[in-house]
């Protein structure tokens, strides 16, 4: 049976880019505005924070903007978070402290996931085996050494496993080494199957569209984990969520109101 209470998507900032970085080779000359979230989960037994956002200080400060994002590998530019997006400030207008999340859970390592870890050192961070191993390598730009070099309780995974009761982590490669998306039963209504950046849009879903990052050029890699997903939500009746898509984000329940 499961030990979650409520569940909230919080929209912790925007960032513009081609779309093909969402859809491989689709997209060229077409730009998206796209949101960067985290998901909290309540249980019964503590809160459970999916993903963290991007790390305030490299947008907010000149120099360390102008040291991560103003370079060849963003030609786009920084994400954009404003005081409200302050992953701080959604948990505050709950009534929470950073302190009150209890466990991380990165569904992987890129910049704008697990930047805002720098808020997080008394948590447990769990993340997949060969994602911190390719995060550590740079295996692409996305990845900055700075956001995972702290000493965090890393609670290391190579395998699928329930986080809580009724809180299912389902690895999902492709996008990166070791992507993990989530499945969350909820106490009431159907599941949500947060696929993470496996799908960033609604259209890598319906016509099985890779990311347009992909390990090692993985492509094949990627829309297994397309597909294993679709048939998990089939499977389960659950409701499978891309991860940076406005249009979808948008008819979610608005802040603070949450789903059980």
């Amino acid at each position: 049976m499961t030990q979650v209470r409520r569940f909230w998507p919080l929209l912790t900032g925007t960032h513009r880019y081609e779309k093909t970085l969402s859809t491989r080779a689709r997209g060229h000359g077409v730009f998206i505005q796209a949101p960067i979230l985290a998901y909290l989960i309540e249980t019964t037994q503590g809160r459970i924070l999916y993903d963290v956002g991007c790390d305030y200080s490299k947008i907010n400060d000149p120099l360390l903007m102008q040291r991560f994002y103003e370079n060849e590998a963003f030609p786009f530019g920084p994400p954009e978070m404003t005081e409200e997006q302050r992953l701080q400030n959604r948990l505050s207008r709950l009534g929470l402290q950073p302190e009150d999340v209890d466990v991380v859970f990165i569904g992987h390592l890129h910049f704008d996931h697990a930047g805002g870890l720098c808020d997080m050192q008394h948590a447990d961070i769990h993340v997949h085996k060969k994602e911190l191993s390719a995060a550590r390598e740079q295996a692409d730009d996305a990845y900055f050494q700075h956001d995972f070099s702290a000493s965090y309780h890393w609670r290391i995974k190579n395998s699928e496993y329930d986080v809580a009761p009724g809180v299912r982590a389902i690895e999902s490669p492709g996008h990166t080494a070791g992507h993990m998306s989530m499945l969350i039963e909820l106490p009431h209504g159907a599941p949500v199957l947060l696929a993470g950046d496996a799908a960033d849009l609604q259209e890598n879903i319906d016509d099985e569209v890779a990311p347009g990052l992909c390990w090692h050029d993985r492509e094949d890699m990627a829309l297994d984990s397309i597909r294993k997903l679709k048939q998990i939500a089939a499977e389960t009746g659950a409701r499978l969520w891309p991860n940076h898509d406005y249009e979808f984000y948008r008819r979610c329940l608005p802040f603070p109101e949450f789903y059980r």
